[in-house]
């Protein structure tokens, strides 16, 4: 007798091939049959005429290093049909702690999400990970920007020897206790204050251990060209595959580059360097207000910035850094989407040109005045990229789907402020809109980029295809239904159309509605 008999469904495998019309049959958190089955004795049966029944989605790439030990149903996730994240990008990691910045960081995982820093290496973090029973599939990654902070803190200069040799060990130990290798945030500090020797260096080491590379470039805008050059170069001096992370163009002036960029990915692979991109199908980015500000003005961390930030001289600086770079891009194109305090509260949803005026000020200053109120801890949506760059992207054969989002909930902690909509609807969202509506890929395409091709980036055998044998990680939907619901305004919104998500075997989401199932695990 089989555990679950999926029944009538249009099966699309995940590989891109044509779909096809078979029953399905589940035992012991495996696909055990796959044909038909008509009269199978099974303990239950799901009967999916007209649905879809294809492999879990795998979000790529997603931030839900610290909200899956809040919220372990992986609601926003779930409900999408994701069944594996992958967590540690963009060069932020939980692990390993830098012991400088340690009371800092646990006062704010203690204000933000009511969490104890209980951990400090890498496989301490994982432990705490395990320990937390949660709904989706993990895929751990370490942050370059995590190694460099518990070696040099926000220092903005180049590693020595010594440092990076630090570093590397570092990056041993936390592949020995399950990273599927190391990402990059060469926006972010420190991350931003490595230079590419460094980068290959550390590449060498997650090469030589079996992991990847993935990287929000050090450019996504004017100089894109160069940022994938750098992420080239990486993966040819190194040998490791590179991810490229949320491939965009975020500088109006520069919309259009992005089949260069492809190009350049494409020339790389026939040279033999393993590249490959993701993105996510919003025009918007989100990330936190203090990204605007200048790399040297993280110099020493977070106090040392909101100094900065009260220096009239420094400040002032900072201020013209901001009119430059920021100006043509519209203040009006970045809106708040998070802030600590509750007095503060009406700023979100509202754009910094609203926001300015209420205050008095000239954006530029109204950045500063805001991060001073919020002691830096301030989120931002920004709209910066263009349908036409986005649908190029996502037609490109190398593209995955990743939410660059983390796991949330309509409730509780996780359901404060206005987050990007991408945490709620990121895959229905190309399902609806960009498979059905527009029609710019296949549903088999789009399958494929969720599903059977991140499984191949990140190694995963039993995951990510319709196969005997693979872990029965599944998702049902209605392909006329399935859309995204969750906007800017109103983000906290779950999608329409997913019927079923089942994770090792096990029914998660049904209906609608969460069973609370939790048989997610860390696939180290």
């Amino acid at each position: 007798m089989l555990d679950l008999v999926i029944s009538g469904g249009k099966i699309i495998d995940g590989s891109g091939a044509p779909w096809f019309r078979a029953d399905l049959g589940i035992a012991g958190g495996r696909i055990v049959s796959l044909g038909r089955l008509k009269g199978q004795k099974s303990k239950k049966r799901i009967v999916a005429n007209d649905l879809v029944v294809s492999p879990g989605f795998i979000d790529i790439h997603t931030h839900s290093d610290l909200t899956l030990l809040v919220n372990g149903r992986a609601e926003s996730k779930i409900r999408q049909g994701v069944t594996t994240e992958v967590i540690g990008n963009c060069g932020y990691s939980p692990a390993p702690v830098a012991e400088k910045y340690r009371e800092e960081l646990a006062g704010q995982l203690k204000d933000d999400y009511n969490l104890e820093l209980t951990w400090s290496s890498f496989a301490e973090y994982i432990e705490h990970l395990k320990s937390s029973p949660i709904s989706v599939n993990v895929v751990p990654l370490v942050g370059h920007g995590a190694l460099r902070a518990a070696v040099l803190g926000y220092e903005n200069r180049p590693a020595t020897p010594a440092e990076l040799s630090k570093m590397k060990g570092l990056l041993k130990e936390a592949i020995a206790a399950g990273a599927a290798g190391f990402s990059s945030g060469l926006i972010y500090p420190p991350s931003a204050y490595a230079d590419s020797a460094e980068l290959v260096e550390l590449a060498r080491v997650a090469a030589e251990q079996g992991g990847i590379y993935t990287t929000h470039m050090r450019y996504e805008g004017a100089q894109l060209i160069e940022g994938v050059r750098e992420a080239i170069m990486v993966g040819e001096k190194s040998g490791i595959p590179v991810q490229i992370s949320h491939h965009k163009v975020t500088d109006r002036g520069s919309w259009g580059l992005v089949s260069g960029s492809l190009r350049l990915i494409e020339q790389a692979r026939r040279r033999g360097v393993d590249l490959s991109c993701d993105l996510y199908p919003y025009l918007a980015t989100a990330t936190g207000l203090s990204a605007t500000l200048p790399d040297w003005a993280h110099q020493g961390g977070l106090k040392a910035m909101l100094a900065r930030l009260v220096d009239p001289t420094i400040s002032e600086e900072i201020r013209a850094e901001l009119v430059r770079t920021q100006q043509h891009q519209g203040w009006e194109n970045i809106v708040i989407s998070s802030v600590h305090n509750k007095e503060n509260q009406r700023w979100e949803g509202l754009d910094l040109k609203s926001i300015s005026e209420e205050l008095g000020l000239e954006p530029a200053e109204a950045v500063l005045e805001i991060l001073v109120r919020e002691k830096g801890r301030v989120g931002m949506i920004r709209f910066a990229m263009c349908e036409d760059d986005l649908k190029t992207v996502l037609r490109h054969h190398l593209t995955m789907i990743g939410s660059d989002g983390s796991s949330r909930a309509d409730y509780g902690i996780l359901a404060r402020g206005k987050p990007h909509p991408r945490n709620f609807g990121t895959f229905p969202r190309v399902l609806g809109k960009y498979v059905r509506e527009e029609g710019v890929i296949s549903l088999e395409e789009a399958i494929n980029k969720m599903t059977g091709l991140p499984a191949w980036r990140l190694g995963l055998a039993r995951k990510g295809l319709l196969r005997e044998g693979m872990d029965a990680d599944l998702t049902i939907f209605d392909p006329d239904q399935v859309i995204d619901r969750a906007t800017f305004l109103n983000p906290l919104q779950y999608p329409t159309g997913i019927k079923q998500v089942i994770v090792a075997g096990q029914i998660v989401v049904t209906n609608n509605e969460h069973t609370g199932v939790k048989t997610g695990q860390i696939l180290l």
